[in-house]
């Protein structure tokens, strides 16, 4: 193979692994000499609690690639390879790092947040001025930006449409891996002066409850939770909106920072598709609505501030002082609605929420308490251990209603029937809201109709125990049905 350049580097960013690496691929095939580093970036890092979860899965994560690079160049003879890690502004640390190891070319995969594709320009002139070329490509997404696109050649807004363009498009070229273990005799010894992966002291952060939780990270650990849910996967379909039964893949925290590969999922999905399974069907699209929102957000980048529809920034949303009570009882799992409480004390006290239950609490913010989505948009941001703009955009303005392809307006989701349809045992809520757990399954789902000598033989007292209702979910309903009465039409 004809190498063009003597010396690249890869810049890893929301792609944490070796193996089936686009980026990685193509600098191995192209240097003599190639060397993997990732940056702490301090203008996403420092306004962030001290303790977050998503912190320390980056810093094991990255203990994972550095052990992995290891391996791949050990097999080839190669030793001293290791992650170079540095801790700073990644716009000035990866250019320094270049021409410290005179590279000449830098290679990242795509990143299309905002202030990605902001601190990407850059990068990229801050390198251009020392004659060094960025190369970016796709790696997160099986399709991204203008890859599919309507017959008249603009965006779909829609998602079913894009769903059946995306299907009619793809083929094994779009599923393969890109290797790299062939390739692996590129990678070069780690400069003695870049030090290995820092623990969270060193970059100012404290440990959590993440391994605690039992949340496997960096490669091995997405592995892991994709051969587990490959048994389950054919009854996806049937278990997935029960949050009290282990029917989801687990892999979204993993996605979010390329730690698995999205071809290897979308071509595991795909192939049991193929081979008849309805749950490898389903599971599919939800990576298919992925790809959509990322291309939504590429298209339409004002939806990381506005609804996606102009006529939804015309509603008038709850401000004030009791709004903002609503809000804070919202946030803490104290609405009085079990199944709301139970899934913020879920994403409180563990980063995950199960995926029913984000559209349940989502339309209870929105449409019962009639708060701006973008609040709630931003409590995820910050809790989330899979927070992804695109993902998380898309799911707050779809169940506002002001999104692609949302729910109607009218279509307001009923906390209790929810719960009553989807933890009809009260299993979920017994496990996040103790303090219920005596009540009767009929009754779980909304205690203040108890009658009291129920309430009473179950140890619940409503205002001491578990407060009651903010708000009278037909009043609030009737209350929405005005306030979006100005996007009619």
């Amino acid at each position: 193979m004809n190498k063009t350049l003597d010396r690249a580097l890869v810049w890893l960013r929301r792609d944490l692994r070796a193996d089936d690496h686009a980026a990685l691929h193509h600098a191995l095939r192209a240097a003599r000499q190639v060397w993997c580093a990732f940056v702490f970036d301090r203008e996403i890092l420092d306004p962030l609690p001290r303790a977050d979860r998503r912190v320390e899965f980056i810093r094991d994560s990255l203990v994972g690639v550095d052990a992995e690079l290891r391996a791949l160049a050990a097999a080839h003879g190669v030793e001293g390879v290791g992650l170079i890690v540095r801790h700073g502004v990644a716009a000035q640390e990866i250019p320094a790092l270049a021409r410290a190891l005179k590279a000449q070319a830098v290679y990242a995969n795509h990143d299309e947040e905002p202030a990605a594709l902001a601190r990407d320009a850059q990068v990229r002139g801050r390198l251009a001025d020392a004659g060094i070329v960025l190369h970016t490509g796709k790696d997160h997404v099986v399709f991204e930006r203008s890859e599919v696109l309507t017959l008249g050649g603009g965006p779909f807004s829609v998602f079913t449409p894009y769903k059946n363009a995306w299907l009619k498009k793809l083929d094994p070229y779009f599923l393969r891996a890109y290797p790299v273990a062939k390739h692996a005799s590129a990678l070069a010894p780690k400069p003695d002066i870049q030090p290995g992966v820092p623990t969270l002291a060193e970059i100012g952060f404290e440990p959590t409850n993440l391994h605690a939780l039992k949340l496997p990270s960096g490669p091995a650990g997405g592995e892991e939770l994709l051969l587990d849910f490959l048994d389950r996967i054919d009854r996806y379909q049937e278990t997935r909106d029960f949050p009290a039964v282990k029917g989801p893949s687990y892999l979204s925290t993993h996605l979010r920072f390329g730690t698995v590969s999205i071809r290897r999922l979308a071509r595991e999905a795909h192939q049991r598709m193929l081979a008849g399974s309805r749950g490898a069907e389903v599971w599919l699209s939800e990576l298919i609505w992925r790809d959509f929102y990322h291309q939504v957000m590429h298209h339409h980048p004002h939806v990381v501030e506005r609804a996606f529809k102009p006529a939804y920034d015309r509603i008038r949303w709850a401000h004030g002082k009791t709004a903002d009570e609503h809000f804070a009882a919202w946030c803490e799992g104290r609405t009085g609605y079990p199944l709301v409480d139970a899934a913020m004390h879920q994403i409180n006290q563990t980063g995950y929420m199960h995926n029913r239950l984000r559209m349940v609490v989502a339309s209870f913010l929105t449409k019962d308490l009639g708060i701006d989505w973008r609040r709630g948009e931003a409590y995820f941001a910050l809790h989330l251990n899979d927070f992804d703009l695109a993902a998380n955009n898309g799911g707050w303005q779809w169940a506002a209603s002001s999104g692609c392809d949302a729910q109607p307006y009218f279509r307001i989701f009923n906390p209790v029937s929810q719960s009553e349809r989807f933890d009809p045992e009260g299993k979920f809520i017994r496990r996040y809201l103790p303090q219920l757990a005596q009540l009767p399954d009929k009754l779980i789902h909304a205690p203040w109709l108890a009658r009291p000598l129920d309430l009473q033989a179950a140890g619940v007292e409503i205002g001491r125990d578990y407060p009651a209702p903010v708000v009278a979910h037909d009043v609030a309903r009737a209350e929405t049905l005005a306030r979006y009465a100005v996007v009619k039409g």
